[in-house]
């Protein structure tokens, strides 16, 4: 199953790219997280077979608008009812992971009309400290770019299933490999999501998936918390799974997503 590159323009004239996998509604639109890309989620997409796909590039991320001057989470969210919209989508299946699940969760909050199912992988309501954004964007600025081949990147950045999807997901210019993402962006997008939201989180109508994995980003009582506050919510956890348990607990997510988008 191929799919189709499209673009739209946001309200403030930043461009989003979206792949589109043909088949029926409702469809299933999926957000990546921080500094990836929907490449990441294409292996997704193809398991959902006979479902239409939409895979989503965040903007500052993947073929999307690379240095937008808005980052705030109101822009995350606006791009993507933007893309629903123009699709001409009934309510749709919303899934996604790490920062992409918290645009998830602020649309479904905001347009409760276009969301009929939320899957959450990886999520809470928000936080972090302006320390850790700040390394964050410090260990992208260290990356020695452009790296002259992938296999060169893939040396200097790892062999895990993260580092793999960034290697892979590198352009290729007359002189190197560049990832497809601004570190400066990087640390402005994530610091948006440092202001806890637990209104919105509290409003979501949709039925709610969400996914932790049992080697990820967040404490039980975290987990806990966030999972109990939300009013109609299913908690699944992967074993052996990192935060990027799309990435190496592949098999376990995909049981997961299909049995909620799936149910009747």
């Amino acid at each position: 199953m191929e799919a189709v590159i499209r673009t739209v323009s946001a309200n403030d004239g930043v461009n989003i790219s979206y792949s589109v996998f043909d088949g029926a509604s409702p469809a299933v639109v999926i957000l990546h997280g921080l500094a990836g890309s929907s490449r990441e989620f294409v292996p997704t997409a193809r398991t959902l077979s006979g479902r239409k796909v939409v895979l989503i590039d965040q903007r500052g991320h993947g073929l999307s608008t690379r240095l937008p001057a808005d980052t705030s989470r109101e822009a995350f969210v606006g791009d993507v009812v933007r893309v629903i919209e123009v699709e001409e989508f009934d309510a749709v299946d919303l899934v996604g992971q790490s920062m992409g699940a918290h645009t998830a969760m602020l649309v479904a909050a905001a347009r409760p009309d276009l969301v009929r199912r939320l899957v959450l992988l990886e999520a809470n309501e928000g936080g972090g400290l302006p320390e850790d954004h700040a390394a964050l964007g410090d260990f992208f600025r260290s990356w020695d770019v452009p790296f002259t081949t992938r296999e060169s990147a893939s040396a200097a950045l790892g062999v895990g299933p993260l580092a793999q999807a960034w290697v892979a997901d590198l352009q290729e210019r007359q002189d190197g490999f560049y990832p497809r993402f601004d570190p400066d962006v990087m640390v402005a997008a994530v610091s948006a999501v440092a202001h806890p939201r637990w209104e919105e989180w509290q409003a979501v109508a949709a039925p709610t998936l969400v996914v932790y994995a049992d080697q990820g980003m967040f404490t039980e009582e975290q987990k806990n918390i966030f999972v109990s506050r939300g009013p109609n919510v299913l908690r699944v956890d992967l074993a052996d799974a990192s935060h990027d348990a799309h990435l190496d607990a592949f098999d376990q997510w995909i049981v997961a997503l299909h049995n909620f988008v799936n149910a009747r």
